[in-house]
């Protein structure tokens, strides 16, 4: 994407009413970004951008110069990238309507290793916050990229757990990356940007109103190969972001609590229904096929997958060496989702298979 589509991109993202949803009804719609903004007042009309959005689009365009917004991000220090560039988290990719923009301070790039989600209530017990903590800093110790949303409690707790061992760890936004929330988790947010991820698919200046909670727990999901709920009321955003795991072929995974506890209501539900029980870390590294001790990890190699099990063998025999589609490759091997989503991480890992822009795939 050259510059001036891109700039042109921010600045469409910037105009209220147009979403991530839209911004791919513009791309199908117009073939471009540029061509949109361009576009006379007739076809605009016309087309799926709300009547709202494009009067107000018409007067950015008399009175904005799209490489603004570039100037202004660049002068933030915020990078971004799109579902065209390589560096778009492939597993975001593959999740029905992905966001087509993503914002971000930090290494983009650990966001392409196995990444899982602790995620529970702001209002955690003392009893929450150390399973945070303690997950958190066991899983970053695996090389497990740590996600959650930066939220008070449980969230908080899961950072800090993978901060402190010295891990990887993503942050995702419910507003724009200039709009810390809470304000309360401003130094911890710093210490992300340096030495992680923060993520949003918001645009700058977009405050954290209700309804951007529900797309960032979608995002967090769709980041991870699985979800760990650790403590979540009986209505809970963790149990959404579960939902939202489940609909993407992801993981849920559940520690539980104790019977009495409202706060455990919602986790000990999950395991009610079949979401694997976590009582310890190798709970999780035997469903990756990672079941090493703390000790063997900084020694542990992806070359030991190249022993494949019959579903990767199954994959490997249905792709040639060009490009397929996640969905085509479903559609040959007959595997399901979740299934064939872990399987192709495990050889791309292991250096079987390339992830290519728009969710292709392809044998090396």
């Amino acid at each position: 994407m050259d510059k001036m589509e891109l700039a042109t991109l921010g600045l469409l993202h910037s105009i209220p009413g147009i979403g991530q949803k839209t911004l791919w009804n513009i791309k199908h719609g117009f073939g471009s970004f540029q061509k949109c903004f361009q576009a006379d007042a007739q076809s605009l009309f016309c087309s799926k951008i709300s009547n709202q959005s494009v009067e107000t689009l018409l007067a950015f365009r008399k009175t904005h110069d799209p490489m603004q917004i570039l100037d202004q991000l660049n002068a933030s220090e915020i990078k971004f990238c799109t579902i065209e560039d390589n560096q778009y988290p492939y597993l975001l990719s593959n999740i029905f309507d992905p966001p087509y923009i993503i914002y971000y301070y930090g290494k983009i790039e650990i966001s392409q290793k196995l990444c899982v989600a602790v995620v529970g209530s702001r209002a955690a017990t003392p009893y929450g916050k150390q399973q945070a903590n303690r997950f958190g800093g066991e899983l970053a110790e695996r090389q497990i990229t740590v996600v959650s949303g930066l939220a008070r409690g449980i969230d908080t707790q899961a950072h800090l757990g993978s901060l402190e061992a010295k891990g990887n760890t993503i942050a995702v936004l419910g507003s724009g990356l200039d709009v810390i929330y809470p304000r309360e988790n401003e130094k911890l947010f710093n210490q992300i940007c340096n030495e992680g991820l923060v993520v949003s698919e918001f645009p700058v200046k977009t405050i954290p109103e209700p309804g951007n909670f529900p797309v960032r727990n979608r995002t967090i999901s769709g980041l991870s190969r699985g979800v760990l709920v650790i403590e979540a009321k009986q209505k809970s955003g963790a149990l959404i972001t579960a939902d939202f795991a489940l609909e993407q072929g992801r993981d849920v995974m559940a520690v539980p609590g104790p019977i009495s506890s409202k706060n455990s209501e919602g986790t000990n539900r999950l395991i009610k229904q079949g979401a694997l029980v976590v009582t310890c870390i190798e709970d999780i590294l035997e469903e990756y096929d990672m079941n090493v001790s703390k000790s063997s990890a900084d020694h542990f190699h992806q070359n030991e997958l190249f022993l494949l099990d019959n579903d990767e063998s199954i994959i490997i025999e249905c792709m040639g060496y060009e490009p397929m589609t996640f969905d085509e490759i479903l559609s040959v091997t007959h595997l399901r989702i979740g299934e064939l989503s872990s399987s192709l991480i495990k050889m791309e890992v292991g250096g079987l298979i390339k992830n290519l822009p728009g969710n292709y795939y392809v044998k090396l």
